[in-house]
């Protein structure tokens, strides 16, 4: 994801291109804006990565509490990989679920402890500096902190009480295909945050971001790579200046048919005491931003 000087592309296009990923044999690098253009791009290529990673771990957090097992929630993943969620990340969820070892399922052997190397954090932060609500990727932030809370934790399972309703369905298959839709309409909130924060530090910075190419770079060689993208470009491609992707047909359409899903799952996670931030702040922000009139104007006046 290249910036700096226009001028400098044409000479080193031909090596970028040579040597980067290719998807359906096209080259996935282009000229992305001047000076810092191409680096902030790929930070918030790489906070939406944290927002992805979560929304499956919630996912697998539920189905877990479910009482699947590791081989079960692997089957049910590689079915939503054949379908609108496939993608790098739930391939190799997939995978990792299925890999064993002489002692067994390696995943449960792992410390629940997730690092961060910075990408995430800066994400939320420019968020912030921009005054762009990218939530999902902020909480997916905060739950890699909290997750490094793992003393605390093991204490405070011991002393707080939850519910006591159990984790169940009268009918698994369906709640199942339930939780699919909720991780794919909180993964398209996800994605329209971050073009929404690439936007505003486009029009700041007075970069000119071509948001349906940048969806084309991501499709190879890069995590969050998946057939998701190609919507993306054709609703850039459709509207040049979309001001947010929840607003295009396809993905409105997408949401319209699987909300009642993504309801469902949040309100049984939160019976059920399941933590599932990004899930459930995708839904507010989604609720939020089709509301006309918000209860900001109690809060301007107690400003005021």
């Amino acid at each position: 994801m290249p910036g700096g000087h226009e001028a400098a592309w044409p000479l080193i296009q031909p090596i970028f291109q040579a040597i980067c990923a290719k998807a359906d044999g096209e080259p996935c690098c282009e000229w992305v804006g001047d000076g810092g253009a191409g680096h902030f791009v790929k930070m918030v290529h790489n906070g939406i990565e944290y927002g992805d990673m979560q929304l499956i771990c919630e996912a697998y957090h539920i189905m877990q509490s479910l009482g699947l097992s590791a081989d079960q929630m692997a089957d049910e993943f590689g079915k939503w990989n054949s379908a609108e969620l496939d993608s790098f990340l739930i391939e190799i969820t997939r995978d990792i679920l299925k890999y064993k070892d002489g002692k067994g399922h390696l995943l449960e052997r792992i410390r629940d402890t997730a690092g961060q190397k910075g990408t995430g954090k800066w994400t939320a932060i420019a968020a912030l500096q921009y005054g762009v609500p990218v939530t999902l990727i902020g909480e997916a932030v905060f739950s890699r902190c909290l997750s490094a809370l793992k003393d605390e934790r093991v204490q405070a399972s011991s002393v707080l009480k939850g519910p006591s309703t159990k984790a169940e369905v009268a009918n698994l298959t369906k709640f199942l295909d339930d939780i699919k839709h909720a991780l794919y309409c909180a993964k398209i909130v996800s994605y329209a945050q971050g073009f929404m924060l690439m936007r505003e530090a486009a029009r700041e910075n007075k970069w000119r971001l071509n948001y349906g190419g940048i969806a084309l770079m991501w499709r190879g060689g890069c995590i969050i790579r998946s057939v998701f993208l190609g919507n993306i470009k054709d609703a850039y491609t459709s509207q040049p200046q979309l001001s947010n992707l929840l607003l295009d047909d396809f993905f409105k359409k997408a949401i319209e048919r699987g909300q009642d899903s993504w309801r469902e799952v949040v309100a049984n996670a939160f019976r059920w005491g399941i933590p599932v931030p990004a899930l459930s702040t995708a839904l507010s922000f989604y609720d939020g931003y089709r509301t006309a009139k918000l209860p900001a104007n109690l809060l301007q006046a107690q400003r005021d």
